[in-house]
């Protein structure tokens, strides 16, 4: 246990899993998606849906969708903001299983066209965790630098992103590889030592079999 296990973050309240970690989740779907939100469907589960109305946890998530850090005195403005901005969201329930009961399922659409489903749930102490990138089960906790890299179901694709990472002087923490069967769609998760910087991220991107990459930085009072 870690001072900030027990301290919570520092963040516009009340609640560290409804409030700070909603934030957190929609800054991280916002990460992932890469562009700039303007549709959003977010389906809560659990104690999100029972009790999220009372600790503000619709606001928190949209906060987070529009960029918004957990202290920032906007959040529980965050529907006026989200209408000045243009980003379009609707709130519904889902029944998930085998997550935590603070969990949502967020489907983003951006302004260039892309589009992203992310499932994450919110376990306390501000802290987060991904379970799901688009359709395929994934487990991290945005505290490292991590890359999402979608890819094709080809020999190679893996050592060739590992291999530019190495060339630029940045080391894998962990890296999880998930498909959704053989030939089919490839996520890989891959968590650093070091911020991904923009340049490095674009050079994966021109790698032969690499079909999208999305970078998530925490900031710094989120490093581990």
């Amino acid at each position: 246990m870690n001072l900030f296990d027990i301290l919570g973050p520092v963040m516009v309240g009340p609640s560290s899993s409804h409030t700070a970690g909603a934030v957190r989740i929609g800054r991280m779907a916002r990460a992932l998606l890469g562009q700039e939100p303007v549709r959003a469907k977010l389906l809560l589960h659990g104690s999100f849906l029972s009790t999220g109305e009372g600790h503000g946890t619709h606001q928190a998530l949209i906060a987070g969708l529009l960029g918004l850090a957990p202290d920032d005195s906007r959040v529980p403005d965050s529907f006026a903001l989200a209408e000045e901005r243009g980003l379009d969201f609707t709130f519904g329930a889902c029944t998930l299983r085998d997550v935590h009961p603070n969990s949502v399922l967020i489907t983003l659409e951006g302004d260039r066209g892309g589009r992203l489903e992310v499932g994450a749930s919110s376990p306390g102490g501000g802290r987060i965790k991904v379970f799901r990138v688009d359709g395929l089960d994934t487990s991290f906790s945005g505290e490292l630098p991590t890359l999402v890299v979608h890819n094709s179901d080809k020999p190679g694709c893996v050592s060739q992103v590992t291999g530019a990472l190495a060339a630029q002087g940045l080391n894998v923490a962990t890296l999880q590889l998930n498909r959704g069967g053989r030939g089919g769609s490839v996520v890989m998760v891959i968590e650093c030592d070091q911020p991904v910087s923009e340049a490095t991220a674009q050079w994966l991107r021109s790698l032969p079999g690499i079909l999208r990459v999305n970078c998530y930085t925490p900031n710094e009072e989120e490093l581990v």
